[in-house]
């Protein structure tokens, strides 16, 4: 399954190793001092500001859909047989 995160990019599921909003980003010295050292690791999809970051296993993207937004995508839905 693959979850859209933004400006045409689909990921697969199953590489998404962390969602995090961007106020715990903010408010978490280790969250931005990686974003720091690693800039090479870091794909901005946002033209704006972003609203939350996907970490996988490869790249770390900035994304501009709210995390909410990417949880419910990446739940795959629920299929309801008829009785």
């Amino acid at each position: 399954m693959y979850i859209h995160i933004g400006e045409d990019l689909n990921i697969r599921a199953q590489d998404v190793v962390a969602i995090i909003d961007k106020k715990s980003v903010n408010s978490s010295f280790f969250v931005e001092e990686f974003l720091k050292r690693h800039p090479e690791m870091v794909i901005n999809l946002s033209k704006k500001s972003f609203k939350s970051v996907v970490i996988t296993k490869d790249s770390v993207y900035l994304s501009p859909l709210a995390s909410g937004t990417l949880r419910k995508r990446s739940n795959p839905p629920v299929m309801q047989g008829f009785l």
